[in-house]
């Protein structure tokens, strides 16, 4: 008779311990929550910004194409947003490089919340203007890519370069928190109450993030890397762009993301998808959060990522993924499928985030950090605002159901091309990189120094500006 095997022996065998040991790999690191306030208040001002601006981002689609009946004009939305981050986009990310990005934050807050008081109030009318919804949404965008370069350049600034990976992980899962309730909490105001309630919720949660936003303590550029004046700032633009370029692991972050979204991104065509292919109008509310429920369930497991060290074969495959569930989602013949599809693609979405989101915070400098936030945040918002024209346009000529399944289709074949093309994003180590080794050891060469400097000080933000 064989002898059992030490996991069957005892509880406390080498089975159940391995299995114990797996588990806790999954869980999340709080440590940046915990040693850093200004990264907790940059997570609750992220958390309570996405929950409001996800019940406009129902609202906006949704109020549209009540009035108008049509798939392309609540894509033209996004055509209209495109020139206004192109342009400001780049702009907030020299502005972030030379002054104050706290500044920044609290400004372009207050211009947030007063534009969308205005939608507030053309919602309330009568008769809602479509003219006003574009010209505020265009505005919208103008405050939104100034604001996103310097909020995003924070983070190297508030944690150590160790818990970068952690700090992104928990972003994600504030940002994710506050995406999954505010489109679910948009369908309950919109069936309800209407949009001009929807719009009064996103106008007290940006007002309450702009408060955590001041709050912050004053976080001016380490390094003059920007002149003041239009030359100086299309010179610093410049100077970005050519780096971004120059390096193709960054290169392929932004192309891979630009592919994804430009091809298969089905959020604008929710509205007819469930009222006019699935016959479930009241099912918006869960097509809208199913990516979100998808993205917190990769997140709250996401332990794994940490050894991870091939980003870019990370980004690439998870892009991939997110273009089959997509196609699956436009497959599928009821409500659930497609929620099943639309999550796992918002949790392929999520990794390809993360994994990006690394790369970025590791192994760019600072004094090209907001520059390159602005180019970050074009490559995963023009991708969608295109992304949103194109699935209309294929909707309004074909169907919704081919436009969505097309899209996916389009998406795996693009983003297999783009990684045949950029060799050296596929073949990215974190290990050996030479970006990274040098922001590693620049880093902990200046917490050493302020260790040094003041050696019985608590760890916070204060000792983590590096």
């Amino acid at each position: 008779m064989t002898s059992p095997r030490p996991a069957e022996a005892a509880p406390g065998g080498r089975g159940p311990a391995r299995w114990r040991r797996r588990l806790a790999a999954l869980r999340l690191d709080l440590t940046p929550l915990r040693t850093s306030r200004d990264f907790r208040l940059l997570w609750i001002a992220g958390t309570v910004f996405y929950l409001g601006g996800m019940v406009s981002y129902v609202a906006l689609p949704y109020q549209l194409y009540h009035l108008t009946g049509s798939n392309f004009a609540v894509g033209a939305l996004g055509l209209i947003q495109l020139f206004p981050l192109i342009v400001c986009g780049l702009y907030g990310g020299a502005l972030a490089d030379r002054v104050d990005r706290r500044k920044v934050l609290v400004g372009t807050g207050i211009g947030q919340c007063l534009l969308t008081a205005v939608l507030l109030l053309n919602a309330a009318a009568p008769q809602p203007s479509v003219a006003v919804i574009y010209t505020v949404g265009a505005l919208l965008a103008v405050a939104q890519a100034l604001q996103r370069p310097s909020r995003e350049a924070l983070t190297p600034r508030v944690v150590r370069h160790d818990q970068l990976p952690a700090a992104i992980t928990l972003s994600s899962i504030g940002l994710q928190t506050g995406m999954l309730a505010g489109p679910a909490l948009g369908g309950l105001i919109l069936a309800s109450a209407g949009p001009a309630w929807a719009y009064a919720v996103d106008v007290a949660g940006l007002a309450i993030a702009t408060v955590f936003f001041a709050a912050l303590r004053p976080y001016p550029p380490l390094a003059a890397s920007v002149q003041a004046g239009l030359a100086g700032t299309v010179r610093g633009i410049a100077d970005g762009l050519r780096y971004a370029v120059r390096r193709r692991d960054l290169l392929g972050t932004y192309v891979v993301d630009l592919t994804a979204m430009l091809l298969a991104m089905p959020t604008v065509l929710f509205p007819a998808f469930a009222s006019d292919v699935l016959h479930e109008p009241t099912a918006l509310g869960l097509l809208y959060s199913a990516g979100t429920v998808g993205s917190l369930l990769a997140t709250a497991t996401s332990g794994w990522t940490s050894r991870v060290h091939h980003h870019g074969r990370a980004v690439v495959l998870a892009a991939s993924i997110w273009g089959g569930a997509v196609v699956l989602a436009g497959l599928a013949p009821s409500v659930w499928l497609a929620v099943v599809a639309l999550a796992i693609a918002g949790a392929s979405d999520m990794i390809s985030g993360v994994f990006r989101s690394v790369i970025w915070n590791q192994t760019i400098p600072d004094e090209r950090r907001g520059r390159l936030a602005g180019i970050e945040m074009l490559s995963y918002s023009i991708g969608p605002l295109g992304g949103e024209a194109r699935a209309g346009l294929v909707a309004d000529a074909a169907s919704v159901r081919t436009s969505i399944v097309s899209g996916g289709a389009l998406c795996v074949l693009g983003v297999g091309l783009v990684a045949a093309w950029l060799r050296d994003f596929w073949r990215y180590d974190a290990r050996t990189d030479e970006h990274a080794v040098r922001e590693r050891e620049l880093r902990e060469a200046m917490s050493a120094q302020e260790a040094a400097a003041v050696p019985d000080a608590v760890p916070d933000a204060a000792r983590t500006s590096s």
